[in-house]
């Protein structure tokens, strides 16, 4: 796992400059070795020159320094990710004729692009964003997995002595550092993450910097100009198995297959790797199925907390015993937290809600001697685990009678009922409860009302927070991608869609991308064997009745996950990873937020009114009903992250 940097497009003394910097930035992605690289194409305008930062996990020795340079045809790569079936494409490409030195994926990427060109990617399984260098098509190739685990930004670089050419990196804040991107909010980019609490992409929090979108090529010219952008894969759907009893059963031993070889090749590694077991099922499945595939001892961890409200580690210690893994808790207390969230917050890449959660997590295993750590990440969104399974459909179905009426008559009607609910208060519920006027004046589709329910703020108070953004008619998604989804929604049952849109939003724009950033801070790889596409594309194989009833409960994935352990361990509420957020902040950071909420200042550099912010902000304190704390720290985040890197509108 690794940081990737680079410019297409070079002409100028200064573009190594550029490249050597964006590393430096990157130096916690990959602390075990730096390299760089250059076409020599400079002195035409046409230069390309790659970065890279190394965390050594397989194959520890020198043999696995990038920038790889191909002496035969001149390709070279650059390369951040696992791509865990490279002994096999290895074996395949040995048939070829082609010889290796190292035992290195890296090596393998290069060899099968060499051989295959673009049609190596398909053939990947695994986690990667890489770039390139192809002379024989003249041109840089910018790629991203399937599902989105690794990120890859770019910008076009402001323009220098008539020279503009293309950045490329791991994080935001590589391209942000080499001063030749503006230090300027998108506005879609900064409404989105009003709404979300993080940004979804293509966009950013900056202007001019894009994500590439997952399961894409994107071909660059040597000059840095933007060519040809193709999808190689996306998420199936309407493919569910219908039929015979022998279907069902077919469909459902090919996800037990998937399932144990996705886990199976990610416990491949040269250094420290254990499991993330919080005790839930998700989890407890993985390091099953790790232990199962091991011939010793996994190792476990569970981070604890004096709260017992939200202290899961007895769960954690009963599957830990029941696998027969080596368990080690570890403390995270209301001090550790204080004192760690300054350097959990400088190493957000973009602002978000949640990755701090991440970190502290990330930060205690890696302390513990870990390089690699299994995370249940993905489960929950593959079989149904989230309490918006039951409610879209639900809320699908009420809205099938109500929209007959006119939208003002629903939407009075909600309001007016909310009334009742909000009473004096400044600001009313900022709950799914409380966005009733909202959903009864949607269009009743099944996007609409996910991103209601997800949303931070009713529409109304996001208006008042955001006025500048309400006028313009910004959203939480931008329009290409909402009209992208809603096409091909259509038709599908309301459980697949709720599948997708968690696995394309909550998953692909908010856990894996908080994962990655979170968890290379602290030079960790974290791998999420649920976010494997071949087992997402058996799961997509099975009937909804086998994949998802009792909606919330998981069975199949207990069946073929957790066998050996008491079931009676799962039969709980379910609770998401969190820290006692609330309680801590209340106590003692309350003089930090005040600060910084109440500040208009603060809330004029991005684009906020001063008031809605400090009512929200008062009636927090005040303990009003629906006002949650998730809401407050997004905020926070925000401003916080602007003053940290000098961003305003």
């Amino acid at each position: 796992m690794c940081g990737v940097a680079g410019i297409v497009g070079a002409g100028s003394p200064e573009d190594e400059k550029l490249v050597r910097t964006m590393n430096s930035v990157q130096r916690h992605r990959g602390p075990d070795d730096a390299g760089f690289w250059s076409s020599g194409g400079e002195a035409r305008g046409q230069g390309v020159m790659f970065g890279h930062r190394r965390l050594s996990v397989v194959d520890l020795s020198m043999l696995g320094h990038q920038p790889t340079v191909d002496p035969g045809t001149g390709c070279a790569v650059v390369y951040n990710g696992e791509i865990y079936n490279f002994r096999a494409l290895r074996a395949e490409l040995t048939g070829l004729g082609h010889q290796f030195e190292s035992d290195c994926d890296t090596e393998v990427l290069l060899r099968g692009w060499v051989e295959w060109g673009e049609s190596v990617v398909p053939r990947l399984e695994g986690m990667f964003a890489f770039a390139v260098w192809d002379p024989r098509a003249d041109a840089v190739f910018l790629i991203r997995d399937r599902l989105g685990i690794k990120p890859l930004y770019y910008a076009l670089a402001e323009e220098v002595n008539g020279q503009r050419g293309l950045l490329f990196a791991s994080e935001v804040r590589a391209l942000l550092e080499t001063g030749r991107v503006a230090r300027t909010f998108d506005p879609m980019g900064l409404s989105s993450y009003l709404w979300n609490g993080f940004v979804v992409g293509p966009n950013t929090i900056l202007e001019g910097v894009r994500l590439l979108d997952a399961g894409s090529i994107l071909r660059v010219e040597p000059d840095g100009s933007l060519g040809s952008i193709r999808r190689y894969w996306t998420l199936p759907l309407g493919e569910g198995a219908h039929g015979r009893e022998g279907r069902e059963a077919d469909a459902v031993e090919a996800v037990r297959s998937c399932l144990s070889d996705a886990v199976s090749k990610r416990l491949v590694a040269d250094v420290p790797l254990g499991v993330f077991l919080s005790g839930g099922v998700d989890s407890s499945a993985v390091a099953c199925l790790a232990q199962r595939a091991s011939e010793r001892p996994i190792r476990t961890f569970n981070v604890s907390f004096d709260e017992s409200a939200y202290d899961e580690s007895p769960h954690a210690r009963a599957v830990a015993e029941a696998i027969g893994s080596e368990h080690q808790e570890v403390r995270l207390s209301e001090q550790d937290f204080v004192s760690g969230l300054p350097e959990a917050l400088s190493a957000l890449d973009q602002p978000t809600f949640d990755a701090v959660n991440t970190w502290f997590v990330s930060h205690a295993v890696r302390e513990a001697g870990l390089t690699v750590a299994l995370a249940g990440t993905g489960g929950d969104e593959l079989f149904g685990g989230y309490s918006s399974f039951r409610d879209l459909p639900r809320a699908r179905r009420a809205m099938r009678g109500l929209l007959l009426l006119p939208t003002g008559l629903r939407r009075r009607g909600g309001e007016a009922a909310m009334s009742l609910i909000r009473g004096d208060s400044a600001v009313p519920p900022q709950t799914r409860w409380g966005k009733l006027a909202d959903v009864l004046a949607s269009d009743g589709s099944l996007l609409a009302l996910y991103q209601l329910s997800s949303g931070l703020f009713t529409d109304r108070y996001r208006e008042a927070l955001s006025p500048e953004f309400a006028q313009r008619g910004l959203s939480g998604i931008p329009p290409v991608v909402a009209q992208g989804l809603s096409d091909r929604l259509q038709g599908i049952p309301d459980l697949e869609g709720t599948s997708a849109l968690e696995l394309a939003f909550f998953l692909g724009e908010r856990l894996l991308r908080d994962t990655d950033v979170a968890s290379m801070s602290v030079s960790l790889e974290v791998r999420v064997p649920f976010v494997d596409h071949r087992l997402i594309e058996a799961v997509g194989r099975l009937p909804a009745s086998r994949r998802y009833e009792p909606v919330g409960r998981k069975m199949l994935l207990r069946e073929l996950g957790t066998s050996g352990i008491d079931p009676a361990v799962f039969d709980r509420p379910k609770a998401g990873f969190e820290l006692p957020f609330e309680v801590w902040c209340r106590r003692q950071l309350r003089t930090a937020v005040d600060d910084v909420l109440r500040d208009p200042e603060c809330c004029a550099r991005v684009g906020l009114a001063a008031k809605p912010v400090s009512d929200l902000w008062q009636g927090f304190c005040d303990g009003r009903k629906g006002i949650y704390w998730s809401r407050i720290w997004a905020l926070y985040v925000l401003m916080d992250w602007s003053r940290r890197h000098d961003i305003s509108l």
